[in-house]
């Protein structure tokens, strides 16, 4: 059943835009799932809907209606998973390469939703709406590894909550373009909507959100460098965004990559490697790691060639 939410707006709340106000009340909800619910009119103030543009006021009384988790526009389909672990509240996913997570414009099939709609048959949190129940985090549709799935609210609220206090852990592993001049280091950069090209994301001051990537060289090699990432925040195409604006962009990213593509990659050289988090329902701590895909693996055999049958420059 869809459940709606009453939100009182706080003197020091004021001013506010609506999918600010609601992002920041609501810490299931993204600014984009908050746009989508507005463009839905699933957002309303004395019976009239309101834009995500909207100011919110003192002694606002803001409805939100959040839908049911299925539609008939989701269908499930056996599509095989690789499921690391389940249980009861939640699974542990590890996504391929070219798998998009959910439905979407030119995607509305033979996402990791529609597999999963299969596999636990109805059994999925609806925090994420029609189009992404069960989806607390995701990743790409070219980035492949490890993603965390709840089967109920509780579940996907308490483990929401780990992620927006930055306890919920996430490595990734990736292969960047040029030698990065430190062995490690942090890019604490803004990420916003691209201001011109609105389908990508940039390091902007304007309507952006603080973000937080730190990462560590593993490998050197003639023009690329093999690193490891930890994200402190979870922005729309960080790891992406942050390492173009170092001047080293993954290898093999058709978006924010040099315009002559690595095409063998087919899409950008980045793999969710691993996840840490307190269970939901016992708190006790459980971590995830996966091993490299072929596609990562062959990639650094061949830089290893490249570079004379060496290892490349271990960090």
């Amino acid at each position: 059943m869809a459940r709606t939410e009453e939100l009182a707006v706080l003197p020091e709340e004021e001013g506010q835009r609506l999918d600010r106000f609601l992002a920041g009340k609501m810490e299931d909800l993204t600014r984009t799932a908050v746009e989508k619910l507005t463009e839905a009119e699933a957002v309303q103030k004395d019976g009239k809907p309101l834009a995500k543009s909207y100011r919110v006021k003192a002694g606002d009384r803001i409805l939100v209606t959040i839908p049911d988790p299925v539609s008939a526009d989701v269908l499930p389909e056996e599509i095989p998973l690789a499921i690391v672990y389940e249980d009861e509240d939640l699974l542990v996913v590890n996504k391929p390469k070219g798998m998009v997570v959910h439905p979407a414009a030119g995607n509305p099939s033979g996402t990791l939703v529609n597999a999963l709609l299969a596999h636990c048959r109805g059994s999925l949190s609806g925090i994420g709406g029609v189009i992404r129940p069960g989806i607390v985090h995701r990743i790409d549709k070219n980035t492949s590894g490890l993603l965390i799935v709840a089967k109920n609210d509780f579940a996907h609220l308490r483990l929401a909550e780990q992620i927006k206090a930055h306890t919920f852990t996430r490595t990734y592993e990736a292969v960047v373009y040029g030698s990065l001049r430190e062995d490690s280091g942090t890019v604490d950069a803004p990420i916003g909507r691209h201001p011109v090209e609105r389908k990508k994301m940039a390091v902007t001051q304007q309507h952006s959100r603080s973000a937080v990537t730190h990462y560590e060289v593993l490998a050197r090699y003639p023009g690329f460098t093999h690193v490891r990432l930890r994200l402190e925040t979870g922005r729309t195409h960080q790891i992406r965004v942050h390492m173009a604006y170092l001047g080293h962009p993954v290898a093999g990213d058709e978006v924010y990559g040099p315009k002559k593509v690595l095409t063998e990659l087919h899409g950008q050289c980045l793999h969710a490697k691993s996840i840490g988090f307190a269970h939901p329902r016992d708190g006790r701590w459980m971590e995830f790691d996966s091993e490299l895909p072929s596609y990562f693996t062959a990639f650094l055999e061949k830089l290893r060639r490249k570079a004379g049958g060496e290892r490349g420059e271990e960090a």
